[in-house]
């Protein structure tokens, strides 16, 4: 059985090649401090809602533990949550929202219902900052979980901070960019932020790009 499981990955691995992903060295999850967390997804948003690990408890609204399909193949992370989303306590909102909606529903050609959608950091950081690296230490666990939960096909980082919040890599963010990074058990996908594209327009074809790629792969 195992051996036929092994065959099965590797005719994937050669798949996803054939489709013009290339790939790095295998980055692992770590799992510390995941197994004190429920393993019901619904008692992990109740956990992820009521947290006060870390001071942004006393400037957020709220947390957002994440919105979309708890069964999906596609997971896109986010780095943090954004002045919108916090605002509007809602997902897929503001104009970095909206394009992110296209993307999914344009290219992906799934409901934003199939995909699940959630942050490295799932509060809103103070003063339009980016969050520290102790805040996002105080969030990994949470994030985790919910991969080991959901179990993913392919994990979409959304920008280079997403990408380096997830694995911690420091390889330049263009030779990632649009491949497959094995992420533990996982495969990784980092693209660039729909916030990067709405000030870089041109930047739009490789994404196009990237975005048939993963779905090509699914």
């Amino acid at each position: 059985m195992r051996s036929f499981q092994n065959l099965l990955i590797l005719q994937n691995l050669y798949r996803q090649r054939a489709l013009g992903f290339s790939f790095s060295d295998p980055i692992a999850l770590n799992h510390k401090n995941t197994t004190a967390l429920p393993n019901n997804f619904e008692l992990l948003q109740q956990t992820i809602s009521q947290c006060y690990l870390c001071d942004l408890n006393k400037s957020r609204r709220q947390s957002m533990y994440g919105y979309g399909n708890i069964h999906a193949d596609i997971m896109i992370v986010d780095a943090y949550v954004s002045h919108s989303e916090n605002e509007h306590n809602a997902y897929y909102v503001g104009r970095s929202g909206l394009s992110l909606k296209n993307m999914v529903e344009k290219v992906l050609l799934k409901r934003i219902d199939e995909v699940y959608l959630t942050h490295a950091v799932k509060c809103k950081p103070r003063d339009s900052k980016e969050p520290s690296t102790s805040e996002f230490e105080s969030c990994k666990a949470y994030l985790f979980k919910q991969i080991d939960l959901i179990q993913p096909k392919i994990i979409i980082a959304l920008g280079e901070k997403a990408y380096r919040l997830i694995t911690g890599d420091t390889t330049p963010f263009e030779q990632v960019r649009g491949e497959r990074v094995n992420f533990s058990t996982f495969s990784l996908v980092p693209i660039y932020h729909p916030t990067h594209l709405l000030r870089n327009p041109s930047l739009k074809r490789e994404t196009l790009h990237d975005l048939n790629k993963i779905k090509s792969a699914l």
